[in-house]
């Protein structure tokens, strides 16, 4: 009964529709024709956009035959189309002239024309294959700007033009989005989003009631925009493909939303779900670096930054909708550029105000849940220091992350200083590059960068978690055992995975550490695998830099190199160094940008240390060459005590190096089983002492046990002891 009421109603508005409406009502281009001239931000985007558009105008435009895949002609033509049908709209709105509606209204007809005879795009090589591009998503995109052109210039077309338009440009693309596509269309995922944005879109630009009902519902009534709005984030925020593709998911969740708050306010689509939306965008802008780039978490290509056109849409229509922010503002400030909307017009005045503007976007740490109701996993971004001498690292115990995820539970990667130190390889894709696989993931990302050992987390017996089978991992996010981030000096969180393997179950806690008269944070990573069998067990730095120096000896292989291992990512790793040690501490030095990073590790009775790059059994040089350095255990129960450690400054125009070598002298275990870990640190003399419980957790239960043949005492699950006195207690 209430689909149907929900039905009625959509028809009751979609009849009397006033458009245009999809993009932004007459109202509403009205204002903003009077803002053009009045903000320097708004102007410069408005002539770039007109300057573009005004090249075409008295020209053919091509619409060809679709037969290239991304990068080639025909892709990119297309592209380019569809935003020039937007931009050719809004000009038309916006100054009058009947020659961008006319370029406009010719294009669309040019596609009412291709679009019916299409079949399956040529280059196309995934289960959604595409009509007017290799892949459906793109032809989703196509619908998202097309639909809103078309609906810029439908008050001066023709009864005739529109019905030529609306059943030969759209119908076909949307027959065979939601009929021959139905199971993809109705997928919770990206694709899905832009798939439902653009039939809802489209369907609000031609006043179909039922084209606006599947976008909403789905074809079976149980998935669409509402549930993707639902599943898709966690209640904070967080999006479970991963910070890079929240970032594209954004625009068509944001343009539907704001197509929906003009042609069905009723809704109140940007209130649902607790403002959902406003916090994606904030849990998105959280998770990028100092550069604006997001942390390459899943598949994710490192180069993607926030000033992105998703982006620029996401925060214009937020300003619009949900009021003034002076940090979207800082973002903004970095965009550089605004859309053609009121959304726009707002930041671009508060720009050209300067009021209260921030010089950077006030990165914090934060802990996001992963799932609809955050208990399948989640982050945690753990930060110290500002503007551009901030330290950050990311924690990832999340579920698996849909088609997109890696398999890389409890991985960790650090940035300082606007760098990469502890590196994630992100994603093996060029993407727009056609000549590398038209433009597609190329087949070493699923081998390599999605296996384990391409991450900073542990891989069982040169096997990646879940056995690299997706369904298992979405069915086993990890778990956070529990975190204190209250005090910015004292930063922990404790994470288990269960059930990455058959027998062995992992746990990690990280400490970042802010001590006594040091300027930069300490990590202490604890790294626990636990099972009743013998295995092997590989924890990799995968680092960002120049090697500097090691605490031991090791062999080079440089006459000739074998590969790490031959399957699960291995065989991609030239094994270019070795060394085995014995009751030690491991260290390595090495530089990134003008600083010294040191990882130190406790080798305990045995370790195995290689040397790698990435880039065997590569004939194509698709994988970047990436050096990793790996700890090798062997043995049932298992206890990695690594620490992490930013040292010291390189001028190389001075030639001066101030403090290169770590101050981390000593690494021991004064107890570690089933109920506890005490590791004792030695850095220039001075004694660190971090003890946890590893089965009660309780913040309020006391500890009193024997450690080193010393009573150790301490509240709630984990106590932090430096030169004898409790930093937390």
């Amino acid at each position: 009964m209430r689909m149907l009421t929900v039905y009625l109603l959509c028809l009751s508005v979609l009849a009397h529709a006033q458009h245009p409406v999809a993009f932004a009502t007459k109202a509403d281009l009205l204002q903003l024709k009077g803002q053009l001239n009045r903000y320097p931000a708004l102007t410069a985007s408005y002539t770039d956009t007109k300057k573009m558009v005004d090249a075409w105008l008295g020209k053919e435009v091509d619409v060809p035959f679709p037969k290239d895949p991304a990068g080639g002609y025909t892709h990119e033509r297309h592209k380019e189309n569809y935003i020039l049908m937007l931009n050719g709209g809004l000009l038309y709105n916006l100054t009058g002239d009947r020659r961008y509606a006319l370029l406009v209204r010719d294009m669309l007809l040019k596609y009412a024309a291709l679009n019916p005879g299409l079949g399956k795009h040529p280059q196309a090589t995934s289960s959604s294959p595409g009509r007017i591009f290799w892949q459906a998503l793109n032809d989703a995109n196509w619908l998202v700007y097309a639909g809103l052109g078309y609906d810029l210039i439908q008050p001066m077309l023709t009864p005739a033009e529109r019905k030529t338009i609306e059943q030969g440009a759209f119908k076909p693309e949307v027959d065979f989005i939601t009929k021959d596509l139905e199971s993809w269309f109705n997928l919770i995922h990206n694709h899905g989003v832009w798939a439902c944005a653009g039939v809802g879109i489209v369907g609000i630009a031609t006043d179909n009631a039922d084209y606006v009902r599947m976008a909403l519902h789905g074809t079976d009534g149980k998935s669409g925009y509402m549930v993707q709005l639902d599943e898709l984030f966690s209640p904070d925020g967080y999006y479970t493909e991963g910070p890079y593709y929240v970032r594209y998911a954004l625009l068509p969740f944001y343009l539907f939303a704001n197509a929906l708050n003009n042609a069905r306010p009723e809704l109140k689509i940007f209130e649902h779900r607790g403002r959902i939306l406003r916090k994606a965008l904030d849990a998105g802008l959280q998770q990028t670096n100092t550069d604006g780039r997001f942390f390459p978490v899943n598949d994710a290509i490192k180069e993607k930054d926030y000033t992105t056109n998703e982006l620029v849409t996401a925060v214009n229509i937020a300003w619009d909708v949900y009021g003034k922010d002076e940090a979207l503002l800082a973002i903004a400030a970095r965009q550089g550029r605004v859309m053609l909307h009121t959304g726009g017009a707002g930041v671009a005045a508060a720009l050209a105000a300067g009021k209260g503007a921030m010089a950077a976007y006030p990165y914090k740490t934060v802990e996001y849940g992963d799932g609809p109701k955050g208990n399948q996993g989640g982050i945690s971004l753990l930060r110290s220091g500002t503007g551009s001498n901030l330290t950050s690292l990311f924690f990832k115990y999340a579920s698996h992350g849909l088609s997109h995820g890696h398999y890389d539970r409890l991985g960790i990667f650090l940035y300082d200083q606007g760098n990469e130190v502890l590196a994630d390889y992100g994603a093996v894709r060029f993407i727009g590059v056609e000549q590398k696989w038209g433009g597609r993931y190329l087949p070493e990302n699923k081998t390599y960068a999605a296996q384990t050992i391409a991450h900073n987390t542990i891989t069982v017996d040169e096997t990646s978690h879940f056995k690299g089978k997706e369904a298992d991992a979405e069915k086993n996010p990890g778990q956070k055992i529990f975190s204190d981030v209250k005090d910015p000096r004292i930063q922990v969180v404790a994470a288990k995975e269960e059930k990455a393997y058959d027998d062995v179950r992992l746990y990690r806690t990280v400490y970042f550490l802010q001590l006594p008269g040091a300027s930069k944070p300490l990590l202490v990573d604890l790294f626990r695998t636990v099972s009743d069998n013998v295995h092997q067990y590989d924890l990799p730095f995968q680092y960002n830099g120049q090697l500097i120096s090691t605490s031991f000896a090791y062999q080079s292989h440089t006459a000739q190199q074998q590969t790490l291992g031959k399957r699960n990512g291995y065989q991609f790793l030239w094994k270019e160094a070795e060394a085995i040690l014995k009751d030690t501490m491991a260290q390595l030095t090495f530089l990134t940008g003008k600083t010294y990073y040191s990882v130190s590790t406790l080798t305990g009775d045995s370790a195995h240390i290689f040397f790698t790059r990435a880039g065997a059994n590569d004939p194509n040089f698709n994988l970047r060459r990436v050096p990793s350095y790996i700890i090798r255990k062997r043995g049932t129960s298992k206890q990695f005590v690594s620490v992490v450690e930013i040292h010291g400054n390189y001028d190389p125009v001075g030639e001066f190096s101030g403090n290169a070598y770590s101050s981390v002298q000593d690494i021991s275990l004064l107890r570690e089983d089933g109920d506890y870990t005490i590791a004792r640190i030695r850095i220039k003399g001075k004694e660190l002492i971090v003890a946890q419980a590893n089965k009660e957790y309780g913040a309020a239960l006391r500890h009193s046990i024997s450690a080193g043949g010393k009573p150790v005492e301490w509240t709630g699950p984990f106590g932090i002891w430096y030169e004898g006195k409790p930093l937390k207690n």
